[in-house]
């Protein structure tokens, strides 16, 4: 439970809960006075210092609490304002949504990128997707792994393409890699800035190449802060992710390596007990031998070899 909702839970409390906990005071606060009674049948109270430092004390507290609770719902329900505390609520908000959403993992190799994605089946009557759900290319030299809401997704990937597109009809070369993320994150920046508007509920890692940094790898956020990253991992259980990858990363890793590593992290992040080619998707951007930079989709049939060969799934039997 989060402190915001924490405060608004006991909100309700102290609310529904204020009068008779001021009528049980009461009861309290006049059962230890001492009570004197004078030649013309008027009643005088006398209390204790402790008791009323004690009752002074609580209603310190309640009205503390209570400005506490209200003011972090001033502060909740808009993109623009900071909270006391320096925090954008709705910000906060956007990555919550992002950590419901499947798993993407992203390692650079010395010869590559590798993407790995987990794809969410909420329902066995869907039918399955003819193109990918977590992998989308960009330019001919860089693709994304998508993590979050994809209408989200959707706008900023369309917004990134054009970029792209019109760099190149301008200069007559690829745009640079971190040049297009910055740019993207610029668009996305811009929206938790301006009231009216909310923060886009979508994580990204970037993967490609360029001829200025060669294979790079970068990782943003619904906030609009981007990173260069050597392993990264993005949606569910990001953190758990993050940690082996801490571990088991190398500098020197090959791309073959990188995919093994990438399923071996989601065998063990994953929410799911087995893992086959219809939960995952796997994307690598490389050099061909001709030099031109490749983004490849691994299909399903590839993928189930590779799963076996890594050990994280039993090969299918066939029964007669």
């Amino acid at each position: 439970m989060s402190k915001n909702q924490f405060y608004n839970q006991f909100y309700k409390f102290v609310t529904n809960t204020s009068i008779y906990l001021y009528i049980k005071l009461l009861v309290v606060l006049f059962s230890s006075a001492r009570v004197s009674i004078y030649s013309n049948s008027s009643l005088f109270f006398s209390f204790t210092k402790e008791t009323l430092d004690s009752v002074s004390f609580f209603f310190f507290l309640c009205f503390d609490l209570k400005t506490q609770i209200k003011m972090s719902r001033r502060y909740d329900s808009r993109t623009t304002i900071f909270s006391p505390e320096g925090r954008l609520y709705q910000v906060e908000y956007a990555m919550e949504a992002i950590g419901n959403a499947g798993t993407a993992i992203g390692i650079l190799s010395k010869d590559g990128v590798v993407l790995v994605g987990e794809k969410k089946v909420t329902s066995k009557l869907l039918q399955t997707s003819t193109s990918t759900e977590k992998m989308y290319k960009i330019d001919d030299h860089v693709a994304c792994a998508v993590a979050g809401i994809m209408s989200d997704a959707n706008i900023l990937i369309n917004t990134a393409r054009i970029q792209a597109q019109r760099y190149s009809f301008a200069y007559q070369e690829p745009m640079p890699v971190e040049q297009l993320v910055q740019s993207l994150c610029d668009t996305k920046q811009g929206y938790t800035q301006f009231g009216g508007l909310r923060p886009f509920g979508v994580s990204f890692l970037f993967a490609g190449w360029d001829k200025n940094f060669g294979f790079q790898l970068y990782m943003s956020d619904p906030s609009g802060n981007y990173g260069g990253w050597k392993a990264g991992a993005i949606g569910a259980n990001n953190q758990a992710a993050q940690s082996i990858l801490k571990q088991d990363y190398k500098d020197d890793i090959t791309r073959e390596e990188a995919v093994q590593l990438a399923l071996k992290v989601l065998s063990k992040t994953m929410d799911s007990t087995s893992l086959t080619s219809e939960k995952l998707e796997l994307a690598e951007v490389f050099l061909s031998p001709s030099g031109k930079v490749k983004y490849q989709v691994c299909s399903p049939e590839n993928l189930t070899k590779l799963l076996v060969k890594s050990g994280v799934t039993q090969p299918a039997t066939d029964t007669a």
